[in-house]
Parts: structure tokens; C-alpha cells; sequence
């Protein structure tokens, strides 16, 4: 059995090209950086898998997927080898995606947008919400006035 799931925010906006053809379809290739749940000091903090989405995966990649977004998605790995032009033989592995996820809310998608935007220039509205399906609760009510 061949199956991989991930979750990753996307490192840059997708490449989508269309093949040749009577029929061209959609490639879209982009990269996940997903966090490793250990760390060690001098390693890296997470993999950058490279990943590919062909037909109408890749359109929807196309159409939806924006750097930084955090995603999930399902597929296969795939090792691929072809020869360079110097005649040695190379080798890569990718996962080829199947299904494709919205791993957060579009709130908190543009948030995050919103946060790495301002984070250059180290400024940061503090009266935005965290979430927007959290509300201020009137701290006068009495336990009485509660519903249950």
C-alpha cells in the first residue's frame, strides 16, 4: 500500500503548467513544508516535500492554494529517474496528490497573510481577533440570567 497524508503550509504559490495536446490537462506542482513533531539542535524544523496535482486537482490547486496556506492532502510517493544532460542518472521523490483539504478557516488563512505582511514592518493591529468565532463575554451576568 502506497499512501501518504500530509499537512503543511504551501512554501510558495503553486507552478501550474498544461500539458501538449488535444486535451491539455493541468500539472500543478507546489511545496508543503510540514513541521516535524521532534527536534533536535542543527536539524531543521520541517521537510519540504514537493508535490504534484494533475487534471482538475491541479486546477482547483491552481484556482485555490496560495502561499503560506495551511493545507492537508492525501496521496502517493512517487520516485522518478531520468539522465542529465551530462549522462547521470538522477533521482525524485514526490508525493502525487489524490485529495486536497483546507486545513484552516479563510479568517485565519488571510490572518495569517495579514500577520506575515505586518510582520516586516513590525507592526501589528492588537485590536484584531485571534478567531472569529470567539466573542467578549459580558462579565456582569449573574449565574441567574443563564439560560442553563
Amino acid at each position: 500500500m502506497n499512501k501518504v497524508i500530509l499537512m503543511g503550509r504551501l512554501v510558495r504559490d503553486p507552478e501550474v503548467r498544461y500539458s501538449q495536446g488535444a486535451n491539455p490537462i493541468a500539472i500543478a506542482k507546489y511545496t508543503l513544508a510540514v513541521d516535524r513533531r521532534f527536534k533536535r539542535d542543527g536539524e531543521p524544523t520541517a521537510d519540504f516535500i514537493p508535490c504534484v496535482a494533475f487534471g482538475k486537482n491541479g486546477e482547483f490547486v491552481e484556482k485555490w492554494f496560495k502561499k503560506g496556506q495551511l493545507v492537508s492532502v492525501v496521496g502517493r510517493i512517487q520516485i522518478r529517474s531520468w539522465e542529465d544532460k551530462n549522462g547521470n542518472k538522477r533521482y525524485t521523490t514526490e508525493v502525487i496528490t489524490k485529495e486536497h483539504y483546507f486545513a484552516e478557516s479563510k479568517h485565519k488563512a488571510a490572518q495569517n497573510t495579514v500577520n506575515e505582511n505586518t510582520q516586516n514592518k513590525n507592526s501589528r493591529d492588537k485590536s484584531a481577533p485571534e478567531d472569529e468565532e470567539f466573542y467578549t463575554i459580558d462579565e456582569s451576568a449573574e449565574d441567574e440570567d443563564l439560560p442553563f
